[in-house]
């Protein structure tokens, strides 16, 4: 829910532009709202600390009319400003880069064993596009994940994977380009990372509950995050990471919690909403 009203202010004033608010706070009980408020074939979203480059609607528009048949759209985000130590750290670990070049994901991927449950290949939740009758076909994105302060996250993570599971393709492209306001603090950051840990298990462990069939990759993902986690935090040790090892660890641990039942205990809270706001 909006912490004031200047947005609905602001839309008010301008014309074929339609209001809607959800009251039951997270992002994907918002984002079910939009899917079941709106009526045109292609659903985008935007977070609100990014800003859109001038070219954004050529560019999925034109990812839209090369793949006609995909289900998903994803694009660039590359930082707003880089002015302190926290955003340039942020960036020189990845940020949110994806790459330059156009990629149409299907239902296999070359040289990737994991594939397709390491989501995070695919894109990001602040710049994403899909077919409204798609999302509905596969039953909207799962309320138990980006709640806000609790798990503020997986939510992207789990609407990729399951479009590409249902069968469909997913498209990223470069063109699709949004500007990120990184977090200016580094203790805003420390907390970022630790969000990302959380969500990537809560949602990994919905997929282990929800989608037996990809099980034993699942596993080895597990592994395979913790390994990595902890290579990363070596080399911070022996300054040979961009990370201080404290953000590192911070990402490791709220990776450990989202796998010790973060994503039940999800389910319950939500629950308790769902009956507030009924």
């Amino acid at each position: 829910m909006p912490s004031n009203e200047l947005t609905q202010e602001l839309v008010a004033s301008l014309p074929n532009i339609c209001y809607v608010r959800e009251l039951k706070p997270g992002l994907d009980f918002a984002r079910n709202r939009a899917l079941h408020s709106a009526t045109g074939e292609l659903l985008a979203f935007l977070d609100d600390d990014v800003v859109v480059d001038r070219k954004w609607l050529e560019g999925l528009m034109e990812a839209w009319a090369e793949n006609p048949d995909a289900a998903a759209f994803t694009g660039l985000v590359l930082p707003y400003e880089l002015a302190t130590e926290a955003q340039i750290l942020f960036e020189q670990r990845g940020g949110f880069r994806r790459g330059f070049e156009k990629i149409r994901y299907g239902q296999v991927l070359p040289g990737n064993p994991l594939y397709p449950c390491g989501a995070g290949m695919f894109g990001a939740g602040c710049n994403m596009a899909f077919r409204r009758d798609i999302l509905l076909k596969i039953g909207g994105f799962d309320e138990a994940l980006d709640t806000g302060a609790p798990l503020p996250g997986g939510g992207d993570l789990d609407i990729f994977y399951r479009v590409i599971r249902a069968g469909y393709p997913l498209v990223y492209e470069p063109q699709y380009l949004v500007f990120h306001q990184h977090r200016r603090e580094g203790e805003k950051l420390r907390r970022q990372y630790w969000t990302w840990g959380l969500g990537f298990m809560a949602f990994v462990v919905k997929s282990y509950q929800s989608d037996p069939s990809q099980r034993s990759q699942l596993r080895r993902l597990i592994w395979w995050w913790i390994k990595d986690q902890l290579k990363q935090f070596k080399d911070s040790l022996s300054r040979r990471h961009v990370l201080p090892p404290t953000m590192i660890l911070a990402e490791f641990w709220g990776g450990i919690v989202g796998l010790l039942g973060e994503y039940p205990r999800s389910l319950r809270r939500i629950e308790q909403i769902r009956r507030k706001f009924s």
